[in-house]
């Protein structure tokens, strides 16, 4: 995948934050791209403002993870718009934060069911053009995979869930020549659980860095697979 102008990605959860800088990263190299997301008016904005950028192609597919159906379509209109599927990007996410003794029934569904589930209906829905083309596989999970923090038993079920799901996912395709990554970030500038990034966010991961991340994976020698990626701030945030 040397030639990334001759690729075609899937990018869920494309029209702000992580997914955008992925998706801008992409352009700047000539990939054409499809993001999604769940509102019209959000993703034509992100559509209008990622055309301007590189001299790759882009379209927005409204699509919601949590529904198969919708992931369906968004590949099929991803396979319309450019004839083939080499990578996924499964970055779409949400997070509730609060004890056990608060946490409702509607926050841990649907926590599980976007985190996990929907990256399990993501890649059943792509994977025959992922074997076709054999592409790559890139979840966006998250450190709180690996480490577990109070108030966060949905969020750190999905992650951890989410990175048990990929590498279990990187065996089962890798004879098919379909190369599969998880990439964990820790505190990135994002739109995550509502916040909006502003100068303080300046010591944080940005977008851009893990669409950076992104590039130099595919574009690695296929020989070699960092099949799980750990990543934070190098430096704390001054005090």
């Amino acid at each position: 995948m040397k030639n990334l102008n001759e690729i075609s990605v899937l990018i869920t959860g494309g029209s702000k934050g992580i997914g955008y800088g992925i998706a801008a990263s992409l352009l700047e190299q000539g990939a054409q791209v499809a993001i999604t997301g769940r509102h019209q008016e959000t993703l034509d904005a992100a559509v209008k403002a990622l055309a301007k950028i590189g001299s790759g192609k882009v379209i927005g597919v409204v699509a919601d993870v949590r529904d198969f159906a919708s992931q369906q379509k968004a590949v099929a209109k991803t396979l319309d718009a450019f004839g083939r599927l080499d990578v996924l990007v499964a970055n779409a996410g949400v997070g509730h934060f609060a004890p056990i003794t608060e946490m409702t029934l509607e926050q841990w569904n649907e926590t599980i069911d976007t985190n996990l589930t929907g990256v399990f209906y993501s890649i059943k829905a792509s994977v025959d053009a992922l074997i076709k083309a054999e592409g790559y596989f890139i979840t966006i999970a998250s450190l709180a995979g690996t480490n577990f923090f109070p108030k966060a038993s949905a969020y750190n079920a999905s992650k951890f869930g989410l990175v048990g799901f990929t590498q279990a996912v990187m065996l089962d395709l890798r004879d098919a020549g379909v190369r599969c990554t998880t990439i964990m970030p820790g505190s990135v500038t994002s739109n995550f659980n509502n916040h909006e990034p502003n100068p303080s966010d300046a010591w944080k991961i940005q977008p851009e860095d893990l669409g950076q991340m992104v590039v130099d994976l595919l574009r690695m020698n296929p020989r070699t697979l960092p099949s799980k990626i750990e990543v934070r701030p190098s430096q704390p945030p001054s005090k």
